[in-house]
């Protein structure tokens, strides 16, 4: 019989710094809309809790993880949350504020880094997962400028505070 080496063992690699801190940011969420205290949230509140995560999960996205559009259809746990984040972390990006800036670039007629307000408007009404009117003049409220007597506004300081 042959003397055999001795046995290697599979070792356990330590999670990162990285990813514990990543999942304790995770955890820390939950536990701000773990309302009762009873370690579940409520369903409803997934893409919030994905949004405070620096994460830009779609309307459809969030459905198809799991998310519900009625308080108290469906509750999650810890242990079911951590997966969707972690699938939404791998997702491919939304977008960055250079694209944004491209696509504003293409209704710039005049390339002086304005654009009409109304435009805007109908831009955020009508692209992508649409507002709804009263979001929409929410969020035209909080990030665009006076538009000019010409009705015309600066798009890169509205992108720079829509997306801070």
């Amino acid at each position: 019989m042959k003397a055999r080496g001795p046995i290697s063992r599979p070792t356990c690699k330590k999670p990162s710094l990285q990813t514990h801190h990543i999942y304790n940011g995770a955890e820390f969420v939950f536990s701000i809309y773990d309302f009762e205290g009873n370690g579940t949230c409520d369903a409803v509140n997934l893409g919030d809790m994905l949004r405070a995560l620096n994460q830009n999960p779609t309307l459809a996205l969030i459905e198809k993880l799991g998310g519900t559009k009625k308080k108290n259809e469906k509750k999650m746990k810890l242990d079911e949350f951590l997966p969707i984040y972690s699938q939404v972390k791998k997702e491919k990006e939304q977008g960055t504020f250079e694209d944004f800036l491209e696509c504003l670039k293409l209704y710039d007629k005049e390339e002086n880094g304005t654009m009409m307000a109304a435009e805007l408007g109908h831009i955020l009404l009508s692209l992508g997962e649409g507002l709804t009117d009263d979001e929409c003049k929410e969020l035209l409220d909080d990030c665009m400028g006076e538009p000019d007597e010409d009705g015309f506004v600066p798009f890169e300081p509205f992108l720079k505070k829509m997306m801070a």
